[in-house]
């Protein structure tokens, strides 16, 4: 079996080692939550001690962590034992640095790919997601048997940096249409229609949007079990907007969406999934105003 280790055991982490071990792939993990470590054994992965075991040992590796400023954390703690070796990197994160983190690497003789993914983790434990790869072609297709596993769709978009650019693109429509669609089940429900007819009405039209299988009945029911969590989309909004102000675009939808996340973080819901966006326009969720959970 061929050998992948993975950095970063969280929910898309732990999504990723369960699709590459059910598609064959020898899989050792290391998160710094012991918890999340040792959990790798019950899906049939392996787990070491330390990202310098996982980078000892496997010459190919995923890195699946909140940030930048943690990844660089990370490659600094095992860029010696890279040599000669492949990093894919999922992290949603500044794609200058990931520039840098792809030249930094090249200097040990290492390879590095940003990958970032378009979707959650449930959609990664259903291999529904798409990738966005940055890097040389060479690199990139080093990879595809890895992308095969979890990957429904994967696009190479250029250089180290390209993959995490578009993500940024993603994640600006994704995160406006979760929220055009909260503000739109709380408007109906406002008006007197019962926003579950008001969700299927919406799916059955031209408004209709992929957010609505994925997140419409979260936001019904008021269930934010977190598949992705709502103070990682925050993040996200704020590199996004970072991005425009270098690139002088204009995105007045993520200004206000930004402030709609910052209060909702600021209320203690960054934890829960990214679906509480509904809780800005109905405290609780909609679920909880018609008696849901």
């Amino acid at each position: 079996m061929a050998r992948v280790g993975i950095i970063g055991l969280g929910l898309v982490g732990s999504a990723l080692a369960q699709r590459l071990v059910n598609a064959g792939f020898e899989v050792c993990g290391f998160d710094i939550d012991p918890a999340k470590t040792a959990a790798l054994a019950a899906t049939g992965g392996s787990p070491l001690a330390s990202s310098s075991s996982v980078a000892r040992q496997c010459e190919r590796l995923i890195l699946s962590l909140p940030t930048s400023e943690i990844a660089t954390q990370v490659l600094e703690e095992i860029v010696r034992e890279l040599a000669g070796k492949l990093v894919l990197d999922t992290t949603t994160g500044q794609p200058e640095m990931m520039a840098r983190f792809g030249a930094w690497l090249g200097d040990h003789s290492a390879e590095y790919v940003d990958a970032t993914i378009a979707g959650s983790s449930a959609q990664v434990a259903r291999g529904e997601v798409v990738v966005m790869l940055g890097g040389s072609p060479e690199a990139a297709a080093r990879c595809e048997d890895l992308l095969r596993a979890f990957a429904a769709r994967w696009f190479h978009l250029g250089p180290v940096g390209s993959g995490a650019r578009m993500k940024l693109v993603v994640n600006l429509v994704l995160g406006l249409n979760r929220a055009v669609l909260a503000e739109g089940l709380a408007f109906a429900n406002a008006c007197g229609i019962d926003p579950a007819k008001a969700l299927e009405v919406l799916q059955a039209g031209p408004a209709f949007s992929r957010v609505m299988e994925t997140k419409g009945q979260k936001m019904l029911s008021g269930d934010f079990t977190p598949e992705a969590r709502l103070a990682q989309h925050h993040k996200d909004v704020r590199l996004i907007l970072a991005a425009a102000q270098k690139a002088t675009a204009k995105a007045p939808l993520s200004q206000v969406h930004e402030l709609l996340l910052s209060a909702l973080v600021a209320a203690g819901c960054g934890e829960l999934d990214n679906s509480a966006i509904v809780r800005v326009f109905a405290p609780g969720g909609l679920g909880s105003s018609q008696g849901g959970a």
